[in-house]
């Protein structure tokens, strides 16, 4: 969560520049928020290609949870339904077993 987190701040700071109008010094947290978003995917143990596949229902989530929190949109049954679903896509592919 803390990486998907780190990549939506690393996206919403510029969006704020450009859409909003604020200062141009938003760019700089957001660049070390992204940075610091491709080193936390570093840390995962699995193959690269399954952490981001796995790593796209997280995001998902973290992004609705965002929608509420930040943006203060309440998520409908259709926004929570699709995060579960792709929660439920992320365990299948972290947790499914292999012998490789």
């Amino acid at each position: 969560m803390l990486t998907a987190l780190a990549e939506i701040v690393g996206c919403y700071l510029p969006y704020l520049w450009l859409r909003e109008g604020k200062t141009i010094w938003l760019l700089v947290p957001a660049a070390l928020s992204l940075a610091l978003f491709a080193w936390l995917l570093t840390l995962h143990p699995t193959a690269s290609g399954r952490v981001y596949a796995a790593y796209g229902g997280v995001y998902i989530f973290v992004a609705v949870l965002w929608l509420w929190v930040v943006d203060g949109v309440r998520p409908t049954t259709w926004d929570m339904l699709g995060s579960a679903v792709a929660l439920l896509g992320m365990a299948i592919i972290m947790f499914a077993p292999r012998t490789a």
